[in-house]
């Protein structure tokens, strides 16, 4: 008994940590990575790939003048946090035909990051 009472004694710091939260400052930097191809925010506009205004909730294919592929539009998808961070990991195995070339983005961490500060853009680029 004693054993296990001292098991628990060092267990109870990792216990009471809550699971890690979304950072959206960490996502802002991450966001690098889309910057040569996206635009986020006031102003923002398509460039090789579509502005990400209001992304999550938003269907695929849905950005007024962006020239979408086929698989891209006719994937019946809309952005939540769960599918975005199946796409943003391997976009090709999630919409295979899609045109963006992107190895992925691995880290849980680094996607939720990514995902927290996408968050903060309404479809207009305010910022919440």
């Amino acid at each position: 008994m004693r054993a296990i009472l001292s098991s628990l004694v060092l267990l109870l710091p990792f216990l009471s940590q809550p699971a890690a939260a979304q950072d959206a400052s960490a996502g802002e930097r991450s966001f690098a990575k889309c910057r040569a191809c996206h635009q986020i925010g006031e102003g923002a506009r398509n460039l090789v790939g579509p502005e990400l205004n209001g992304l999550i909730g938003r269907h695929s294919g849905a950005v007024e003048g962006y020239s979408y592929s086929a698989a891209n539009k006719n994937s019946g998808l809309t952005w939540d946090e769960a599918t975005f961070a199946e796409y943003i990991k391997d976009p090709r195995t999630k919409i295979p035909g899609t045109k963006m070339i992107f190895a992925g983005i691995k880290s849980e961490k680094e996607i939720k990051d990514l995902t927290a500060f996408l968050k903060q853009f309404d479809k207009d680029g305010k910022k919440s």
